[in-house]
């Protein structure tokens, strides 16, 4: 299993805090996780994961979209940070 957790504006845009998904070589990649989600949640999913800037962490490290799944893991999705 994946572990995969939203926060702050994407978790309110598609109503989703946490949820678990099978690895699978389908789901090999960050990338992949993504298309995955869209496909089976639909528009409004596509719209909060596709947003540009959004940072992906994996196994609570940042990450490109290219980072390789593997068995366990733990995904995350948030807005980029602001501060200064």
């Amino acid at each position: 299993m994946i572990t995969i957790r939203f926060f702050s504006l994407i978790r309110e845009a598609i109503g989703c805090k946490e949820m678990s998904v099978e690895w699978s070589e389908q789901v090999s990649t960050i990338a992949a996780l993504k298309q995955q989600l869209v496909h089976h949640h639909g528009r409004h999913w596509a719209e909060a994961l596709h947003q540009p800037n959004l940072v992906h962490a994996l196994n609570q490290r940042v990450v490109s979209a290219d980072a390789p799944l593997k068995e366990g893991d733990e995904v995350a999705f948030f807005p980029p940070m602001t501060g200064g």
